[in-house]
């Protein structure tokens, strides 16, 4: 099980870096970070965290909360695939809520399902990619999406009082 475990992470970072478009694929991937740049919203921050190999909820704790610690954005890595790719929780709604929690605003939490549910119908990873190749190339443009969309919906509601 272990040995499994082992392997399907091993694929994944490769696979992510292939998808980031990195064909440098047998060099350890430094953690990409993006400058605090007012030009960009907190969903193309996530976007792009996304894309350069984070998942989703790693780009969305990254992009909605600033200077977060490098060991929380590890903590965050079993949350993606829906908790560790069992496909439960959208791990971008499980980044939000550790985002707002962080913040002093984890009361939000329920905010941020509500309106994700309400755009998306469910929060269940496996509902959201069900019409997709698992780890495909529309799964993953599809995970990009709803991680930049959930990074926007916690900005928004960081910024309400």
């Amino acid at each position: 099980m272990e040995k499994n475990r082992r392997h399907n992470r091993r694929f994944l970072f490769l696979f992510r870096l292939m998808y980031s478009g990195d064909m440098q694929i047998f060099r350890k991937r430094k953690r990409f970070r993006i400058a605090n740049n007012d030009d960009l919203t907190a969903g193309e921050k996530a976007g792009k965290l996304f894309r350069a190999g984070d998942n989703c909820a790693q780009a969305v704790l990254q992009a909605t909360c600033p200077g977060v610690r490098e060991e929380l954005v590890e903590m965050a890595d079993v949350f993606g695939g829906g908790i560790d790719n069992s496909k439960c929780l959208c791990g971008a709604v499980a980044g939000a809520a550790m985002s707002l929690s962080l913040q002093g605003r984890g009361d939000r939490a329920s905010d941020v399902v509500d309106e994700f549910k309400e755009r998306f119908k469910t929060t269940c990873c496996k509902g959201l990619t069900a019409r997709y190749d698992w780890l495909g190339q529309e799964h993953l443009e599809n995970c990009r999406e709803l991680t930049a969309a959930t990074a926007d919906m916690v900005a928004r509601l960081l910024e309400e009082k």
